[in-house]
């Protein structure tokens, strides 16, 4: 089934894929149906009604093609018009012209039609139909809303256009946008909101939504967020997958929870005049750029209608002589006693905002730069003012408030002005609004007077400082709150005369006050002293005054100005330091005469330079090396002596902890060895004697060791451990440890069992006992740092003394804790 033809014989593809509506019949025309015989009443209505409506609807098919029809006749005449305008030939010419033209391409007229606008307009829509060919050459069945033929697009926009521009009002072109362009990209409703004055939304047109719905969106008050005002306050486009997952109110959300949304702000010269929001069914998914050109192009299109009629008819108003402003603006910023700019909108060649032109400068207008209003006004807001589009960011928000109406006010922003190419800089409140299409810029900088006398203020209420002046002449006295508050006296009090000051302090301090006003009053120099104030409500203050005398031209005095100062917290600050640097004292002294005692005790059990062991067939060497610290004075002992029975005695222990309780446990131990080690008893009695000895003849001390029993008969050396490290043998060019015998450390319980092992020596062997400090490190596991020692105890040394040295001075630990090192070799 076909309709009519548009000139020229190409039938017209309505929106729904139909062709042309026939004549529009009207509604008087409809015969009423005859009733039925044997039906009951309600039955007949039933049928009266469904056939009513199914006319009803029939007959808006009819008007929506016909519309369709009258839009595509409308885009076939223009394209007429453009070759006429280029061929130079009649109207009937250019029609067969058209004709042949589509034959020869195999397009319809109004496929042709369509191309011969865009190549004559190269506007915006001409750009998408563009860009839609571009991307879908090669692939006419390309996926989503761009699938299909490849010139539908120019179609649609051009139609769309047609039907827009003729529309009688902003709903009407809600209807349209709908009907030609947003449906074919699967989209269910639209809305148009306008912006008002105040920064509010109002839903001027909308389609595809209920009428209740709509009446309860009509207007959205400024500052609730929806998602037409997202896009408003972006000034951008924002796509929305599903409304319901954003969170974000906006009409129709609930006939379409998951709906996709996308809003895209409507402007033109950088101003915003509405906001048009499409809306979906279901999930949206990422469309195609092309698809994004086409809704951009629809915005721009949909902002230039809202231009033309805008949502608020406001009369025609009289402009400033010279300029383009309103004169009801320019009266009302005469009328503000701090400087207004009025400003309006400069657009490039492209018809973008690329500056403001200041029409107006007020009357109380001061240039921060000091230039007279006519050097300004008339000029470009960037020429004259470079500095805001600086890190004051003033004209982005001079363009913000222009494009969505919303007014900015801010307190104490900087304004930055150049004078010879230097930036001068002041802080000033600044207040932007738009009034039509006029930018109203008002700023206040603030008073340098008043700044510092609000800082000074400040500065005395934090530094609780009150200021006076009294006139010795006529006794008049005059102080600030400040000091009204120190003194605790009310303000309607009489003030203290500096004469009088002795009565409200401290009778100790009297002399002192008394010198200072001889100083001040009658030898006329700048004086200051500090004081006990007495206060009525039983408060003592500590006060520090400050005066300085004021001199007339006859060299009389005539007045002394000064301030007072509550000094009581630094005054109770300085007391409790100087106790606690007198306690720190003491306990300094205390400290180092305990670590001189405690060094003497050490090197009175330990001299630092022992002598040399004799003993048969075996040479002893030890070294002691002390904390570098002599505050951490340690516990670590050796001993190395010759037994009655001829045998030799060799061991070394580290007593936990530091100081005097360290040094004493180390002298217990060591002499108990000594005294228990005449029994002849074996290194593994000996230690559980000495465990026993620590653990009840000592105040809680535990300690390892390391015993030895050399016997130089039989060259065999006898050993046991208590929680220390093993002694290491080094024979020829190898250095082993021994082995790790059972055996707790010293004190830790009552009782305990130490293991024997007996090692038989070769001449030239060498056996070194030591304490942790030869090896510990913090960083560095016990493993590593006895492997460490054994490559250095494999090293060749020209005898022992010289192999104990190589120890010492290589040792790498950094716990800051004594050593001990007993070396025997073999001879």
């Amino acid at each position: 089934m076909s309709g009519p033809h548009l000139p020229g014989g190409d039938p017209y593809p309505g929106p729904h894929g139909e062709g042309a509506a026939a004549p529009v019949a009207t509604a008087a025309a409809v015969p009423d149906p005859a009733p039925l015989d044997g039906d009951p009443p309600t039955a007949r209505g039933r049928v009266t009604a469904g056939r009513l409506a199914a006319t009803v609807e029939r007959l808006r098919g009819e008007v929506r093609a016909a519309h369709a029809a009258a839009e595509g006749r409308a885009l076939v005449e223009l394209a007429k018009g453009v070759i006429v305008e280029r061929l130079g030939c009649g109207p009937a010419q250019a029609a067969r012209h058209l004709a042949e033209l589509a034959d020869q391409a195999g397009l319809s007229q109004l496929e042709l039609a369509a191309d011969i606008i865009n190549q004559a307009a190269r506007d915006r829509v001409a750009e998408v139909a563009g860009d839609f060919l571009r991307t879908t050459v090669g692939d006419p069945a390309a996926p989503g809303p761009v699938a299909g033929s490849r010139a539908s697009v120019g179609v649609r926009l051009r139609t769309t256009e047609s039907a827009v521009l003729g529309a009688p009002d902003t709903q009407a072109v809600a209807e349209s946008l709908l009907a030609h362009a947003l449906e074919p990209l699967g989209a269910v409703a639209v809305a148009i909101w306008t912006t008002g004055p105040d920064a509010s939304l109002s839903l001027r047109g909308h389609a595809g939504y209920g009428s209740d719905e709509a009446a309860r969106w009509h207007h959205v008050p400024p500052g609730v967020t929806t998602a037409a005002r997202q896009a408003l306050t972006d000034r951008r486009t924002v796509w929305y997958p599903s409304l319901a997952a954003a969170g974000i109110p906006s009409i129709g959300r609930t006939r379409h929870p998951d709906g996709g949304r996308v809003v895209v702000p409507a402007g033109t010269g950088g101003r915003i005049h509405g906001v048009l929001e499409i809306c979906w069914a279901g999930p949206l998914d990422p469309q195609p750029q092309a698809v994004e050109r086409q809704i951009e192009a629809l915005a721009e299109l949909c902002a230039h209608t809202l231009e033309a009629r805008p949502a608020h008819s406001v009369p025609a108003r009289p402009l400033v002589p010279g300029g383009d402003g309103p004169l009801e603006l320019a009266e009302l910023a005469d009328g503000l006693h701090d400087p207004a700019l009025v400003l309006t909108p400069h657009l490039d060649g492209a018809g973008m905002l690329a500056d403001f032109r200041i029409r107006h400068a007020n009357a109380h207008f001061q240039d921060p730069a000091g230039r007279p209003r006519s050097a300004v006004e008339g000029a470009l807001l960037l020429e004259a003012y470079p500095a805001t589009a600086g890190g004051s960011e003033l004209f982005e928000r001079i363009e913000r408030v222009y494009a969505t109406g919303e007014p900015f006010r801010c307190r104490r922003t900087r304004l930055t002005a150049l004078v010879d190419q230097v930036p001068l800089s002041s802080l000033a409140d600044i207040s932007i609004s738009r009034h039509g299409d006029n930018v109203f810029l008002v700023w206040r900088i603030e008073d340098e007077s008043a700044r510092l006398a609000s800082l000074l203020q400040h500065a005395q209420r934090l530094g609780r400082v009150g200021a006076f002046e009294e006139d010795v002449l006529t006794g008049e006295i005059t102080w600030n709150d400040q000091l009204f508050d120190l003194f605790g006296r009310q303000r309607t009090e009489p003030a203290v005369s500096l004469r009088d000051l002795a009565a409200h302090a401290h009778a100790d301090d009297a002399d002192t006050i008394r010198r200072f006003l001889h100083s001040v009053l009658q030898q006329r120099r700048a004086g200051s002293t500090a004081f006990r104030l007495l206060r009525r409500d039983g408060v003592t203050r500590h006060i520090r005054v400050i005066a300085e005398p004021s001199l007339g031209a006859d060299g009389r005095l005539q007045a002394v100005r000064g301030a007072y100062q509550d000094i009581s917290a630094q005054h109770w600050t300085e007391v409790a330091l100087t106790a606690t640097r007198d306690r720190l004292v003491a306990t300094e002294e205390a400290a180092a005469e305990r670590n001189r005692l405690t060094l003497q005790l050490q090197h009175a059990i330990m001299p630092p330079a022992k002598p040399p062991l004799d003993a048969p067939g075996l040479d002893v060497a030890v070294r002691y090396r002390p904390a570098e610290t002599e505050s951490l004075v340690g516990g670590d002992w050796y001993d190395a002596v010759v037994l009655p029975s001829k045998k030799v005695l060799l061991c070394v222990g580290d007593v936990a902890g530091h100081g005097v309780e360290a040094a004493t446990g180390m002298v217990v131990l060591r002499n108990a060895l000594r005294g228990l080690a005449v029994t002849g008893a074996g290194p593994g009695q000996l230690l559980a004697w000495l465990n026993t000895v620590a653990h009840h003849l000592t105040a809680q001390v535990t300690a390892t060791a390391v015993c030895g029993i050399y016997d130089p008969e039989n060259r065999t050396l006898r050993w046991a451990r208590a929680g220390h490290l093993p002694p290491v043998l080094v024979r020829r060019s190898e250095a082993v440890d021994l082995p790790l015998l059972g055996g707790l450390l010293l004190g830790a319980l009552a009782e305990a069992e130490y293991e024997e092992a007996e090692l038989r020596l070769e001449p030239d062997d060498t056996v070194l006992m030591y304490t942790d400090g030869l090896v510990e490190r913090r960083d560095t596991s016990v493993h590593d740092s006895i492997a460490q020692l054994l490559a250095t105890a494999r090293l060749p040394a020209d005898g022992l003394e010289r192999r104990l040295d190589l120890l010492l001075s290589r040792s790498k630990s950094d716990t800051d804790d004594d050593t001990c090192l007993i070396g025997v070799q073999v001879t």
